[in-house]
């Protein structure tokens, strides 16, 4: 993951283009991280003060997202455009491999609250009536947890293949925290192992679920499937701000993601062509992390209200389930269903 961040003394190859870089690109990150911050602040923050919000799977899914986004805004991003405006590593040996190794952790968490979430419509919409026993709020928050454990621990090699290293060139040494080229394990095997794992696969998995549930809506809309109109229309709803973000994250991130696969495989330029690439990529990949709370304010009336109220601290806030439907009840075969979002 070392290599998201384009060394100075890998990829600059004048000074002109260096002093650019060190100026321009922490202005965009500054923006990210600005943006960033208080946007998914706000997600979480209309999320958790809302009990009917709280009470959806879906809304549960998209906080733990907002989770992931806040700490890679507050944890990585700034390190890395300090890492741009600076020659060497200032942070010393341990603040390397804990940028690292939460770069590698919310990479990971964004993606899989992603197939978490598509999972979550795949029930709802294949299984509507079935999957009401594990599409609650109490098992959502349990597979939230258990997921962050399962990734706090299978990301641990991170803290261990990276680390700081000197590079002398011509009369000066600079201190670097990168990866450390290890016996055990070489670094195009470790940015396979990553590009397959916090990206391919997952979008593997999230493309077949919705190859499946599109088809399940189409049956529907056709009359082969009983759905009320009302209940079709707020899953389809629910179904296309999901689908919205999963592909927002998968465009953002596939430059970088490609760049990563094909250094990983031998590809090695350093001309100011491809430096700006990686830039521009890497700053693309940086931005799916405060695109999600503009996403939800457009394509779901109840977030872009529950954000009117947080942000104008309205007196009528504690009143809000009374003024805005967040869970609409409807018919299905005599049961009732609710629609998220």
């Amino acid at each position: 993951m070392s290599e998201l961040v384009p060394k100075s003394n890998e990829t600059y190859t004048n000074d002109p283009l260096e002093q650019t870089v060190a100026t321009v690109v922490p202005i965009f990150f500054s923006i990210i991280v600005v943006t960033g911050f208080f946007g998914n602040c706000l997600v979480i923050l209309v999320v958790c003060v809302n009990p009917q919000m709280r009470s959806s799977t879906t809304n549960l899914l998209i906080a733990n997202l907002a989770v992931a986004d806040l700490l890679f805004v507050v944890f990585c991003v700034p390190f890395t455009a300090a890492d741009y405006m600076t020659r060497i590593w200032p942070f010393g040996l341990y603040w390397c491999r804990v940028v690292q190794y939460l770069i590698v952790v919310t990479a990971f968490a964004s993606i899989y609250t992603l197939v978490l979430m598509s999972v979550d419509r795949f029930l709802a919409v294949v299984y509507p009536i079935t999957s009401r026993s594990i599409r609650t709020e109490k098992v959502t928050k349990i597979t939230i947890v258990a997921l962050w454990i399962i990734i706090l621990i299978v990301s641990s090699p991170a803290l261990y293949v990276h680390g700081i290293q000197e590079i002398v060139e011509v009369n000066e040494t600079y201190v670097m925290c990168m990866y450390l080229e290890l016996d055990y394990i070489s670094q195009s095997t470790y940015q396979i192992c990553f590009v397959l794992s916090s990206y391919i696969i997952p979008l593997v998995v999230i493309s077949g679920l919705y190859i499946r549930l599109i088809m399940r809506l189409w049956q529907a809309s056709n009359g082969g499937v009983r759905m009320s109109a009302e209940s079709r229309s707020g899953r389809k709803r629910v179904t296309r701000l999901v689908v919205v973000v999963v592909v927002a994250f998968a465009s953002l991130w596939f430059p970088i993601q490609t760049i990563l696969l094909l250094k990983s495989l031998g590809w090695e330029t350093t001309t100011p062509f491809t430096v700006m690439l990686q830039i521009i990529s890497q700053i693309l990949a940086y931005t799916s992390s405060c695109i999600n709370p503009l996403l939800y304010a457009f394509l779901s009336d109840n977030f872009r209200k529950a954000f009117d109220k947080a942000v104008h601290c309205s007196s009528r806030y504690n009143h809000y389930s009374s003024n805005i439907p967040i869970q609409r009840r409807l018919s299905h075969g005599g049961r009732t269903s609710s629609t998220t979002i």
